[in-house]
C-alpha cells in the first residue's frame, strides 16, 4: 500500500500480507476501494485469478458504486468481446480446461463483455 497526498493505492501484488488468505483480503481491498484501475493484456484471460478478480470489481461496481477504469495493454477491445489473437487463444484454453463448469466460464465472458463496453484507454501501439 502506498499513500500519497490521502489517496491509498493498492496494488494485488504488493499489498497482501504474506501468510494471510490471498483472496479474502484482495476482495476486502476492492470493497473498499472507490476506483478500480483494470489493466487487460493479451494473456488476460489465461488467468483465473484475474478473471475471478474482474468478477469482484464488477460486483462491487453494481452494488457498491467501484468506479472502473480499464486499460487496454497491448489489445485492443474488440479482441476481448470477440474472444480473437492471441487473447482468444488463451480464453479458448481456459474453456477447454473447465468443460464442466459451463456456468463460470459464462459468468467469466459475461464480465469481460461489461468491462470493454467501459470507455477506458487503448495502449496497443504504446
Amino acid at each position: 500500500m502506498d499513500e500519497r497526498k490521502g489517496i491509498i493505492t493498492f496494488r494485488d501484488d504488493e499489498g497482501l500480507e504474506r501468510g494471510k488468505v490471498i483472496k479474502s483480503d484482495l476482495f476486502q481491498a476492492i470493497e473498499e476501494s472507490l476506483y478500480a484501475i483494470v489493466v487487460l493484456s493479451p494473456n488476460y484471460a489465461s488467468s483465473t485469478w484475474c478473471l475471478d478478480e474482474l468478477l469482484k470489481i464488477l460486483h462491487s461496481k453494481k452494488v457498491l458504486g467501484l468506479q472502473v477504469f480499464p486499460i487496454f495493454y497491448g489489445i485492443d477491445p474488440s479482441d476481448i468481446r470477440h474472444r480473437k489473437g492471441m487473447f482468444g487463444k488463451a480464453f479458448k484454453e481456459l474453456q477447454e480446461k473447465f468443460i464442466q463448469d459451463t456456468m463460470k466460464v459464462q459468468e467469466w465472458k459475461d464480465a469481460l463483455e461489461e468491462i470493454v463496453n467501459l470507455s477506458g484507454w487503448h495502449s496497443k501501439n504504446r
